[in-house]
């Protein structure tokens, strides 16, 4: 079974693991990412997430299967991510996963966690104690959409602009 939550409520790591838990499992994986207290030494007060939430919620559905299909002997996955204020030492994302076996719940843990930093569409914003501005900040791991050409000022656009490595075809 697949559990996904996005979320403002505080998450429970027990509730969680409650969820994945199976008589037929004897591993539970659970990865628990939390608000530290700084970032490239500025203090941090708390973490602001947002979400396209259809979205996201259909990512996490991809990357579910894809556990699945990876790891055969996963019984249940549960993904869940927290919205809005993230205070620090609070969690912003527990992922739980039980197999058998731990290595198959170690291994799709940490290819889960990679996975939804690089493919769901999740922001975070930076709240700092002190009095500089919130920063959004971007995942690493994010795919990012391929560049479009910067054009100088004497290059025309042509409307519609389909990008090179796109194919246009027109049907009449």
């Amino acid at each position: 079974m697949d559990y996904l939550k996005l979320t403002n409520d505080k998450l429970s790591i027990e509730d969680i693991s409650d969820l994945v838990s199976s008589h037929c499992c004897g591993a539970i994986s659970i990865f628990v990412g939390t608000t530290r207290d700084n970032f490239e030494g500025k203090p941090v007060a708390q973490l602001e997430y947002e979400a396209y939430e259809s979205m996201a919620i259909t990512s996490l559905q991809k990357i579910c299967a894809e556990i699945r299909n990876q790891w055969s002997t996963i019984m249940n996955i549960a993904i869940y991510h927290r919205l809005g204020a993230v205070p620090v030492k609070e969690a912003s994302i527990v992922i739980a996963i039980s197999s058998p076996h731990r290595k198959d719940a170690l291994d799709a843990t940490h290819w889960c966690i990679d996975s939804v930093k690089e493919k769901v569409p999740i922001w975070k914003k930076e709240f700092y104690k002190d009095d500089s501005s919130p920063e959004w900040k971007e995942n690493k791991e994010y795919e990012s959409a391929p560049e479009l050409p910067v054009l100088s000022e004497s290059q025309e656009v042509k409307m519609p602009y389909t990008p090179p490595h796109l194919i246009q075809i027109k049907a009449t």
